[in-house]
């Protein structure tokens, strides 16, 4: 039995979000993010969120410290986007925000319809990161698609076995 119209846009459509952190098992997440929307259908969204200017006693200098932070964060998406779009075939969407990153990952789900689906993947050692522990922990009750956890220091062997 085939498919409906309705339900294969419904697999097109939907979003694959990774946030973009300083993490090294930021790559795995971003990986099996990207194998899932090539295998399955869908597209993918990279999120970064970067520190406010702190209290800065001039306040031009605080907004040269923003508009630096701004544009190596462009330059970080950039180089993933490129990632992203050999192993997909398309471009993922671009998204910066400034402040917590727990806080403006809720917003942005509560925001954004077109996100389905939250991927992290799981720190190597000492523990689930902070990200994961708020999601899983106090902050569970306010996420609004399900996410998923891929272990950290899976290979990319595994990664492909797995999606």
């Amino acid at each position: 039995m085939g498919e409906t119209a309705e339900a294969a846009q419904a697999r097109r459509d939907r979003v694959f979000l990774v946030v973009v952190d300083d993490s090294a098992e930021r790559s795995v997440a971003l990986r099996y993010a990207a194998l899932r929307v090539r295998k399955s259908g869908g597209r993918m969204a990279l999120l970064r969120v970067i520190e406010p200017a702190g209290q800065v006693e001039w306040a031009g200098v605080g907004a040269m410290l923003a508009e630096e932070r701004r544009e190596e964060a462009e330059r970080l998406l950039s180089g993933l986007a490129a990632e992203v779009n050999e192993l997909t075939g398309g471009l993922p969407i671009l998204l910066i925000r400034e402040g917590d990153p727990r806080d403006e990952l809720l917003a942005l789900l509560a925001e954004d319809p077109r996100i389905s689906i939250l991927v992290l993947a799981s720190a190597t050692e000492g523990g689930p990161g902070p990200l994961i522990q708020a999601l899983t922990g106090r902050y569970a009750t306010k996420l609004l698609v399900p996410m998923t956890i891929v272990p950290g220091g899976m290979s990319d062997p595994e990664l492909d076995r797995v999606t």
